[in-house]
């Protein structure tokens, strides 16, 4: 398999250049691709090659081990899912051959069960057949402590997978669930060959060429991997028939702003993906462009997060930001409203957002059964001050700071490298400022940022300062995992080498209580109303302070036709629908 690769790999290397192109070995995964800049002219296109642009550079194409967001859109196009949602919240089949219902039998009435019948006849692109078995041992691979799957927490209620038999598969849970349809479902659940990566189900994962190299059964094969790029080319097997496109080059580490030039400026690119640019940029970017802007609403929230652990003091194992070591001033809740009250949500969506964010102060805010219109936001900056001053925080050296026990009120504002989000901690910054507040903002490196790796102290799971801004949210409609991200179980440590999602340090019984009662819960309004209750008592208690309902936006080329972008899945998530259009669309 290797020997075909690498000839395959030389017909493309004029196309990355001799020394760029190594897609017959494993890729550091510190390397870091060169700024691709572009020029104001258009040049010369061939419409058969579709051109994708991405702010981080895929690092695997293995989607269970993914460092990002990169690495699910780039092995999207690879690899499949049973099903997946489209924006309307609804199931679409992929290699299930049907959606489980209650009525075909696949659904069980105790909702501990639900069996999913396979697509016959499809093949992976070395022409082994995909089976059941697949789905079990994908299940195995996630589930090995071993492996340490990035997407492990989306299969914890699952007990057991097994495969009735060639084309059907039965996911057995611990408990009942409403939320069955998360296992092998969008971009967390696509399948894996057993043939290919059982020989590297353990320690051993992260080294198998085939994370560069897939065997997928999606519309498109893998041609070449460099560290930045990505070059495939058409799955001829393909189950749904031939792609449309002779190729795909697939580029990272494009600033947002050039990446979005690209698209609709100079027509030199066909996606640019969620792009962070600020709206009056990207209104300038829209006069007389070559592209339009797409943009979906899903569940994703910017969001500031404060730090309840100390991100200075060590405990006696060296271990910063524990949650054995509370925050000096966030533990108060007076101080953590005092902050609340201190973001112009308003300011912020209007002018860094525009038509891409909506102000918003609720963490869960789609799908809308879920949403709650009962948390408020306001702007007060005087009333923040008598929280502080009620709370003891008052200038007793006339320095400008306020300070109690000895303590200056100074904090660490942390987030990745960003025009908008360095402009949201600035705005943030003067209003903190102005409460008698020192602040010092730190920019870190995207890829640091977002990092998995336990030794990247600078991530946002280590959390190694007061205050962090970014975004995330739900990958499915069903929002049981993303609300467990707050439960005191989940809180990231050295002990679980800072991979658990809570990176606020958060712990409330009260809200693991609610959780655990949604997560078993099948009448689907009083399920609904545990989440409203959830998210209002994150509110109460200052957990986490959203500021804007972010919009997936993606600059698109005018000639690009078919996409239906869902906020559930990765953009490339129907690329096997997407065509060149013969003439540029009606705007």
């Amino acid at each position: 398999m290797k020997s075909g690769i690498c000839a395959t790999v030389l017909l493309v290397t004029a196309l990355l250049g001799a020394g760029a192109l190594n897609g017959c070995s494993q890729p550091s995964p510190t390397a870091q691709p060169e700024p691709v800049s572009s020029g104001e002219e258009r040049a010369e296109r061939d419409p058969d090659v579709l051109k994708l642009l991405y702010g981080r550079a895929a690092v695997t194409l293995n989607p269970h081990l993914a460092t990002g967001y990169q690495d699910f859109e780039a092995a999207r196009i690879v690899y499949e899912p049973l099903a997946s949602y489209s924006a309307k919240g609804e199931l679409v089949p992929f290699l299930a051959a049907e959606i489980p219902t209650e009525e075909n039998g696949g659904i069980a009435a105790d909702g501990k069960s639900v069996t999913w019948k396979l697509r016959p006849e499809v093949t992976w692109t070395d022409g082994k057949p995909f089976t059941a078995d697949d789905v079990v041992f994908t299940f195995e691979f996630i589930r090995n402590p071993q492996v340490a799957a990035a997407t492990a927490q989306f299969y914890e209620g699952v007990e057991s997978v097994e495969a009735v038999d060639s084309n059907t598969v039965k996911i057995t849970f611990t408990e009942p669930t409403a939320a069955w349809s998360v296992p092998f479902t969008g971009q967390t659940g696509l399948i894996l060959p057993r043939h290919v990566f059982e020989e590297f189900n353990g320690p051993k994962a992260r080294e198998a060429q085939v994370n560069v190299q897939p065997i997928g059964t999606g519309p498109y094969t893998v041609l070449a991997f460099a560290p930045g790029t990505v070059i495939y080319s058409p799955n001829v097997t393909y189950w749904g028939g031939a792609p449309a496109f002779r190729s795909i080059e697939l580029t990272g580490g494009i600033a947002p702003y050039a990446a979005a030039r690209d698209v609709m400026r100079t027509g030199n690119a066909d996606l640019a993906n969620n792009i962070q640019v600020e709206a009056s940029a990207l209104k300038d970017l829209e006069k007389d462009a070559q592209g339009r802007l797409i943009t979906t609403f899903g569940s994703s929230v910017e969001r500031i997060m404060l730090n309840f652990s100390h991100p200075f003091a060590k405990t006696e194992k060296g271990e910063r930001s524990s949650s054995e070591v509370p925050h000096p001033y966030f533990s108060d809740i007076r101080v953590r409203e005092a902050i609340n009250l201190a973001v112009d949500r308003d300011a912020i969506a209007q002018t860094l957002y525009g038509g891409t964010g909506r102000p918003v102060a609720q963490l869960l805010v789609e799908p809308a059964q879920y949403a709650t219109s009962t948390i408020p936001y306001e702007y007060d900056l005087e009333r923040a001050k008598s929280l502080l001053d009620a709370a003891g925080w008052v200038d007793t050296n006339d320095n400008g700071i306020r300070d109690k026990g000895g303590v200056e009120m100074e904090v660490l504002f942390q987030s990745a490298v960003n025009p908008v989000r360095q402009q949201t901690q600035a705005m943030v910054q003067k209003s903190l400022e102005e409460l008698g507040m020192k602040v010092q903002i730190e920019r870190v490196r995207v890829d640091d940022f977002f990092s998995a790796n336990p030794q990247q102290t600078n991530s946002l799971n280590h959390f190694f300062a007061d205050m962090q801004v970014y975004s995330t949210g739900s990958e499915s409609p069903d929002p049981t995992t993303y609300m467990s991200w707050w439960t005191c179980g989940k809180i990231a440590s050295q002990a679980n080498k800072w991979q658990e999602p809570n990176n606020a340090r958060y712990c409330n019984p009260e809200y693991d209580q609610l959780w655990e009662a949604a997560s078993k819960e099948l009448d689907p309004e009083k399920r609904a109303a545990l989440f409203k209750q959830m998210d209002e008592l994150l509110a109460m208690d200052v957990a986490v302070i959203p500021i804007v309902h972010r919009a997936i936006a993606n600059a698109v080329s005018n000639t690009l036709t078919g996409l239906e972008p869902t906020p559930w899945d990765a953009s490339t998530w129907d690329i096997k629908n997407w065509q060149r259009a013969s003439e540029a669309p009606e705007s």
